[in-house]
């Protein structure tokens, strides 16, 4: 997330946009490609979202109540954060989705 952010702030090469619930204080960062450049909505390589977060609600709420996860595309969601398969899993799930 942290290297998104700098290129970002260094001019954007790549169209990646970042997202956040709220500044400076916020809960959750996501940080994804521009929907606008989105290639094709199958690739879910293209398609990767990295997401940082502070609480783990934030992270349920992000998934089941915004549309900044497009549900329409295949995608990843790349994180290192304790609870994030088992939150992914638990909405995919109430969803009737599957997740791999």
């Amino acid at each position: 997330v942290l290297g998104t952010v700098m290129t970002v702030a260094r001019g954007n090469p790549f169209s990646h946009e970042v997202l956040v619930d709220s500044w400076p204080h916020f809960s959750i960062v996501l940080t994804r490609l521009r929907p606008e450049d989105h290639r094709d909505p199958k690739d879910y390589y293209t398609n990767q979202q990295s997401v940082f977060y502070r609480d783990k609600g934030a992270l349920q709420a992000l998934l089941e109540d915004t549309e900044a996860v497009t549900r329409g595309r295949a995608f990843q969601i790349l994180g290192m954060q304790d609870g994030l398969d088992e939150t992914v899993q638990e909405v995919a799930s109430a969803r009737g989705l599957k997740v791999e």
